[in-house]
């Protein structure tokens, strides 16, 4: 009975502080339930998943708006999806990545997919995320969240929800900042930039990345976010679904870039008609229509560069919009489940570059000359169970074109396939098998990104990219111990890759040029996730991960083959004791080995080995209030979990490339009221 009553607790709680519990799926997906409102250290999902799901890494980029990996993959070799609704980020430096652009209270799972097996989604080549938001609830119900930590900083969230049989509708809020975060050194944003400074010869030039005194000790962001949604019953069976999320984000520092963000706004907007069981074998019908916007302008504004001799405000001011519309269909008959759809999408992308606020001083002002990227799909998914086998067929076609008013329109097209099986020995035991093949072509960054001297770092030749992997894992569940082991290898073909030595000479300067080609690389790793139950009250967590990426061969003038962005062998171990009634305490231990194979003609970096000790009590005062207490970096390491691959635009004064650190001991309370 008491072992029923800790594994409750845990599904309320977390390995983490971010408390998201994990429930793992087949070989494609792991599956994050209860994403919890009383998210402690930020509401930065990015955190949330690197700690929570052993095949997703962090790229540290700011306080808050950080990226993720998926098994040493990133940008648009995954896909983010909120509701059904695909978002990107309009920064072609990553400061507001698609993840970016939800917050963790509005979240009631997340699937992360592992490897080439989502057939619903435009160019998921690598793995992705699928987030579902809370629905509204026909009873009365609100929650409020209050939380502080380290570093001044503060959150404030509210939701509620409400309805009868004819409408249900919920809405939330929330609003949080922070001042600049400190390292284990005790150095904030601005110091973490002045180390490196003093290292080079930027200091006093057109170039100094350093905050100007009036900004120098400026908050670190503040973001406010917003959702309503609406489920309108039309019929039996048949509902309308109206979804609005907002987010804004301003004065957001970016430590080891050249900019910073000056805002960041965002829009999702989702109009859905579910229609159920329209007949004994067709089950479900969806169509939705979404619409996703970003505008953000980067600038260097609060830098030093913009005020010495010589210097100027430089700004790159990007928008995008994405526009999707999917229509699903789903039967069951003679024991076979069949998914088959339509999916089609259009993304705009535009940038122009501004000096002192001004195009005209620029020569060539646009960054990105409003590219268009179109899509059409066909999806299918079969699903099939035979005794102990299981069985999933998947397959996609797309057609896509890409438009810019420079350069070189291109045509594209693909055929993804997947197929996934598991074998159950017993209740208890099983083993799983994928095979996939799945393509994303090149976005207009790849394509055609120019800098601010003219110089079109994009090459707009570039050819689609094609992952073909295979995945093998084994699985068990029972009263003592639930384990379960992944191993993946995939070949990319014609995978898109950011060369350092593609340069040419403008106004006696050396700068990229057709900076991005195709190569051939292999990836491969291995998994593990695992609770064991030592008692009716304690648990123990783990989770690890290890990756390995190889090109085929160097670059031209280069000699390093190894991947870049290929984290070393991560993991966490959490010792659990639940409590009183649904009370939690934790102490975790996060580690990583030593970055000894890196990337070092393109821009990485060795990095240190490093660990941290994590401690966290949630206490239920009782079934309407939750009071948590947590230290994260009990001990105030100095470390970075994050490499400096040239495909971001860091800074450099001739040396390695500025690291950023992470933060440094955390100490944070949070409030939890549920009526």
């Amino acid at each position: 009975m008491k072992r029923k009553i800790l594994l409750t607790t845990l599904a309320a709680a977390t390995l983490s502080a971010t408390e998201i519990q994990l429930e793992t799926l087949g070989v494609e997906s792991t599956r994050l339930t209860e994403v919890a409102q009383n998210v402690q250290t930020s509401a930065d999902v990015a955190q949330a998943l690197s700690t929570s799901v052993p095949s997703v890494d962090m790229s540290r980029r700011s306080g808050i708006a950080n990226d993720i990996f998926i098994r040493g993959q990133k940008r648009d070799n995954i896909t983010v999806e909120v509701d059904g609704a695909k978002i990107y980020g309009a920064c072609p430096n990553r400061m507001d990545p698609p993840i970016s652009h939800i917050v963790a209270n509005q979240i009631d799972s997340i699937e992360v997919i592992e490897g080439p097996y989502d057939v619903e989604s435009f160019g998921t080549l690598s793995g992705g995320v699928k987030i579902k938001t809370k629905r509204p609830t026909k009873k009365a119900k609100g929650q409020l969240n209050v939380g502080i930590g380290s570093f001044n900083y503060k959150k404030f969230g509210a939701s509620a929800s409400g309805g009868n049989d004819s409408i249900r509708v919920s809405a939330s809020i929330s609003t949080e900042s922070s001042d600049q975060y400190k390292d284990g050194n005790g150095d904030t944003i601005a110091q973490q930039i002045d180390n490196y400074v003093a290292t080079t010869s930027l200091a006093g030039t057109k170039k100094d990345p350093r905050l100007q005194p009036e900004y120098y000790n400026m908050q670190a962001y503040i973001k406010n976010s917003a959702m309503i949604k609406a489920f309108i019953t039309t019929a039996k069976n048949q509902e309308l679904r109206l979804s609005v999320t907002a987010n804004r984000s301003d004065n957001v520092l970016y430590g080891n870039s050249k900019m910073d963000a000056i805002y960041d706004d965002s829009n999702i907007y989702s109009l859905e008609y579910n229609i159920d069981s329209l007949s004994e074998s067709y089950k479900n019908i969806n169509i939705q229509y979404y619409h996703s916007d970003v505008d953000h302008p980067m600038g260097t504004n609060y830098r030093m560069s913009s005020i010495n001799p010589g210097g100027a405000v430089i700004t790159n001011h990007l928008t995008t919009a994405m526009n999707g519309i999917k229509l699903k269909n789903s039967f069951e008959s003679l024991g076979y489940k069949l998914l088959f759809g339509l999916d089609g999408s259009q993304r705009i992308w535009d940038g122009y570059y501004l000096k002192n606020g001004s195009t005209s001083t620029i020569a060539n002002r646009k960054s990105i000359n409003n590219t268009v990227t179109d899509d059409l799909a066909l999806f299918a998914k079969l699903d099939k169970k035979y005794g102990n086998i299981t069985l999933s067929l998947g397959a996609r076609y797309d057609d896509t074109t890409v438009t810019n008013h420079t350069y070189q329109n291109n045509d594209y097209s693909s055929l993804g396939l997947s197929i996934m099986s598991s074998y159950n020995f017993n209740k208890e035991n099983k083993i799983f098998l994928g095979v996939g093949q799945a393509s994303r072509v090149p976005d207009a960054r790849e394509l055609y990104f120019s800098g601010s001297m003219g110089n079109l770092i994009g090459t707009p030749d570039l050819k689609k990219t094609t992952n073909s992997e295979i995945d093998l894992g084994y699985e068990t569940n029972n009263e003592y111990v639930k384990l379960k082991v992944k191993a993946f290898y995939s070949s990319l073909k014609d995978y898109i890759y950011y060369n350092t030595n593609n340069k040419t000479t403008l106004m006696g300067v050396s700068v990229s040029k057709n900076a991005f080609e195709n190569i051939d690389a292999t990836i491969y790793g291995a998994e593990m996730s695992a609770s064991y139950y030592i008692n009716d009250d304690t648990t123990l967590d783990m989770g690890a991960s290890y990756k390995r990426g190889q090109k085929d061969k160097a670059l031209r003038g280069q000699t390093n083959t190894n991947l870049a962005d290929i984290a070393p062998l991560r993991g966490v171990i959490a010792l659990n004791y639940a409590y009183a009634n649904n009370s939690l305490a934790t102490l975790e231990v996060q580690s990583s080995a030593k970055w000894t194979k890196y990337d070092s003609d393109n821009g990485e970096q060795a990095l240190n080995a490093w660990s941290i000790l994590n401690l966290k009590v949630k206490h239920a005062v009782n079934k309407k209030f939750d009071l948590t207490l947590g230290v994260n970096n009990i001990f105030d390491e100095n470390y970075a979990v994050s490499n400096t691959y040239a495909d971001l635009v860091l800074l450099t004064g001739g040396g390695n490339v500025m690291l950023m650190n992470e933060p440094g001991r955390y100490i944070y309370t949070h409030l939890d009221f549920k009526f």
